[in-house]
């Protein structure tokens, strides 16, 4: 057996370092963390300081027993997860279940998975850093009591399954802040002036007018004294610049420029960057610093040096601007320069090439720039036009990287000046005004969303991710892209002295992958900004966390800082729940539909926003109201009486086809065609209240050929028997049964007999989630596996409980630590604890 034992998080991780190591160590995993807080209010004893009961996850009983074993033969016991409170934490609980004395028990961190760095960390272990781990329980802890007492209410006050937490609910509100700044936004319009002058030669100088114009009078004015105008050049300005690259990726920059240069989500930023990070490519990513070790430094003025020149080269030392940054050492960069390409999949290359570029860029030179500003005179006019350009005189870090913006998509390229000189006449092509609108502020991106997080001091660099995933499967916010509407705006024109006007169109808030919020999350934001202000408090949870970095200092108690955020919390919490449901604004009356003379409403339902026409059945003697569900983009806080009427159009007869009537209508998936009983599903490009019969009978026949190209073969003694082609393939349906072919099998030969028997030898389809069917009545009465499992369980826990009675220690805390290692008991309430609730209870 090996002499040395080191546990890591990953198997991935497990492998690399393995190679690294001699014989004399065997490196395991412990797939991450092994105990958490189980489910319940009851995990977290308030009473007692607010301490924590842990399990070990079900799934990991297996890897703890062989971790133990591997252990027990071991002479000393590294614990090498990473090395943020996260990580530290895992240490700590693999310390505590596997039962590790201090003596047998090193602490090893490192930044990058390289051979030197495995070495030195071997070479310099420490002990478990306590502040640390308190930093991650407080966090833990605080979240959990949070989650726990707000989701309640929500689901009291609200609808059920809604949850709530101190950063998500942050995160909510600023999408919902965003969307309400949108719809409160004032479109203006102004008129800008472009000149286009003909240089010959197919060279054309673009100017424009420094100002705008408000009002369309004005710029028909200007655009009339321009008429038999002479321009020219009346001076140019050439001014040099510079430019500097950009500090290497932290955790959140990282995610934003692969969100912008990659597409990638902030997950899968994640995701692939670990995988870099096990495989030893890239150092630890998840931090806040933009620091890079002198070893790297060195490196990367190598590769530049090598690679560019060195009048390339330009050793940068930058610093990290986040008060709050901690727990990491070193910016993302490669573990060596010299390396262009990991040898993985596409996405881990792309990945590791952004992060390269943007290390590498790092240490280069400044881009050397000269700007130049070409002034055109009006002879007719005293304003005058500007023209600009620049010329990259030297490259410098330009030649590998540059930093993308999340406007990239709005910003004109830099233009190069053709050659100019002073008093050099211009012969006009064309002078244009043309109508341009103000712009509303930009909705969130994922990568945006973490910016503005970071900017606000909230959350970290292992939250990030976490909190954007979850806000989503929350159903507070959906990331999509929407269709713009066209708009139309007008363009004067002055040509060979002659001005003429158009209306031309362009499409307006078109949205690409942005985060919208739903109905829901406006009512739950407004409901927790009434109630919770704290919680949904942008300085207030900045606070928290920088209370958690003076915990991680060892510079505050955690079970005090718990107790200072909880007591008035909690009687907030209790002040709430007095609320009534009724008060909570998810029913809004719209007014009175004139033709029917009944009420409509628009609420937040289990399903989601709809509007309701006429009152519920209980109400007026059992006639049922209407429903629709309100369109994307719609909110119960301003649809209009109007745009509900709208919705109850659907169903839509649109025409009639084969003397049957065509009928279109929203369903629990989505918006359909229904024709002759067969149902058609209307594509997300067709917007269901404004398809023509026309589009709907199209749909009718394509599902129609597309049907037909699917059938291989039926059989007349049975409709329900057919040979269908697939996604992956023929197969047979039998009912709802759907059956393999044989592999070699023709399917067009299979007969009736030979298709019956394949389904029959086919066992039945288990049901969602892997149920099985409904027992049979004598199967019910036999004891099962289950119940047999609980039985042994019980009387087991009964003993458990009996030998914890029995022990000689004195404490309540010792009695509940046997109990706990017997394995069988989860958690033991102390007598004192049990007489106390029997005299609540009697009270």
């Amino acid at each position: 057996m090996s002499k040395n034992l080191v546990i890591v998080e990953s198997p991935a991780k497990a492998k690399t370092i393995e190679g690294y190591l001699g014989k004399d160590y065997k490196v395991a995993s412990s797939m991450g963390h092994i105990r958490d807080l189980p489910k319940g209010g009851d995990a977290i004893d308030i009473e007692n300081g607010y301490e924590p009961t842990y399990e070990i996850s079900p799934d990991k009983k297996e890897i703890i027993s062989k971790l133990k074993k591997l252990a027990e033969d071991a002479e000393m016991v590294y614990l090498a997860s990473d090395e943020d409170r996260e990580g530290e934490a895992i240490s700590w609980h693999l310390k505590e279940a596997l039962d590790l004395s201090d003596k047998k028990t090193r602490r090893i961190v490192f930044t990058e998975i390289t051979k030197k760095a495995i070495l030195n960390a071997i070479q310099t272990p420490r002990g478990i850093d306590i502040d640390l781990v308190n930093a991650q329980q407080a966090r833990r802890v605080l979240d959990r009591l949070v989650g726990y007492q707000l989701s309640p209410i929500l689901w009291k006050k609200i609808k059920t399954g809604l949850s709530a937490g101190r950063v998500q609910s942050v995160a909510v509100r600023l999408v919902v802040e965003r969307e309400r700044e949108i719809n409160d936004f004032n479109i203006t319009s102004s008129y800008k002036i472009n000149a286009y002058f003909d240089l010959g030669k197919g060279k054309t100088l673009v100017a424009e007018l420094p100002e705008r114009f408000k009002e369309e009078n004005e710029a028909i004015e200007f655009l009339e004294s321009c008429k038999g105008a002479k321009f020219n050049i009346k001076d140019l300005i050439t001014k040099p610049s510079k430019r500097t690259p950009a500090p290497p990726f932290t955790t959140s920059t990282l995610q934003q420029e692969a969100s912008r240069k990659l597409g990638f989500s902030v997950t899968q930023t994640m995701v692939v960057a670990q995988k870099l990070y096990e495989a030893g490519k890239i150092s630890y990513m998840r931090t806040d610093s933009v620091n890079l070790s002198e070893e790297a430094l060195a490196n990367a003025t190598q590769q530049i040096v090598s690679a560019y020149g060195k009048e390339f080269a330009q050793r940068r030392i930058f610093k990290t601007k986040s008060s709050g940054a901690q727990e990491a050492h070193e910016a993302i960069r490669p573990t060596d320069f010299s390396v262009m390409d990991p040898g993985m999949d596409s996405g881990a290359k792309r990945l590791y090439d952004l992060i390269w570029k943007r290390a590498i860029a790092s240490q280069m030179a400044d881009a050397e720039l000269e700007k130049t500003t070409a002034y055109i005179g009006i002879s007719t006019n005293p304003k005058v036009l500007q023209a600009q350009g620049e010329v990259v005189l030297f490259e410098g870090f330009l030649k590998v990287y540059m930093e993308s913006d999340d406007d990239d998509d709005e910003q004109e390229d830099s233009k190069v000046l053709p050659p100019l000189k002073v008093g050099q006449d211009l012969v006009l092509n064309e002078l244009v005004g043309k109508q341009i609108f103000s712009r509303t502020p930009p909705r969130y991106t994922e990568a945006s969303l973490v910016k503005k997080l970071e900017e606000l001091g909230i959350g970290r660099p292992s939250t990030y991710a976490p909190t954007i995933s979850t806000v989503q499967k929350r159903g507070y916010v959906v990331k999509e892209a929407r269709e713009g509407v066209e708009r139309k705006y007008n363009v004067f024109k002055l040509v060979n002295n002659e001005l003429s006007k158009a209306i031309d169109t362009e499409i307006t808030g078109a949205e690409k992958n942005k985060l919208f919020p739903t109905n829901t999350a406006m009512i739950v934001n407004d409901f927790l900004v009434d109630n919770f202000p704290d919680i949904t408090d942008y300085s207030f949870t900045s606070e928290i966390e920088k209370e958690f970095d003076e915990i991680a200092e060892g510079k505050l108690d955690w079970r005090r800082m718990l107790d200072n955020f909880y007591q008035p919390f909690h009687k907030t919490v209790l002040k709430t729940e007095k609320i009534e449901r009724s008060e909570v604004g998810r029913s809004r009356e719209l007014g009175v539909d004139p033709k029917t003379d009944k009420m409509v409403y628009a609420k937040l339902g289990r399903f989601g926003a709809y509007v309701q026409l006429g009152e519920n059945p209980d109400d007026n003697g059992g006639e049922k109201p209407k429903f629709a569900s309100l369109r994307q983009g719609q909110f119960l806080e301003n649809i209009a009486l109007a745009d509900a009427m709208e919705l109850f159009k659907m169903p839509r007869e649109v025409a009639q086809f084969e003397d049957k009537p065509v009928v279109v209508n929203l369903g629990r998936f989505g918006p359909y065609v229904l024709h002759d009983k067969k149902f058609v599903s209307i594509p997300k490009d067709d917007d269901p209240y404004t398809i023509t019969g026309d589009r709907a009978i199209e749909l009718i026949e394509a599902k129609r050929i597309a049907d037909a190209n699917r059938l291989i073969k039926s059989f007349p003694e049975d409709e329900e028997m057919q040979v269908l082609n697939g996604r992956f393939g023929p197969y047979i349906k039998a009912g709802k049964k759907n059956v393999k072919i044989p592999k070699g099998t023709e399917p067009i030969s299979l007969t009736y007999a030979e298709c019956k028997a394949l389904a029959d030898a086919t066992p039945e389809k288990r049901g969602r989630f892997g149920r099985k069917a409904a027992p049979t009545p004598e199967a019910k009465k036999a004891p099962t596996k289950t119940a047999k499992k609980a039985a042994k369980k019980t009387s087991a826990a009964k003993v458990a409980k009996k030998a914890a009675k029995k022990t000689t220690t004195k404490s309540a805390g010792t009695k509940v630590e046997a109990a706990r290692k017997s394995g069988v008991v989860k958690k033991v309430i102390p007598a004192k604890k049990k007489a106390a609730a029997k005299k609540k209870a009697k009270r």
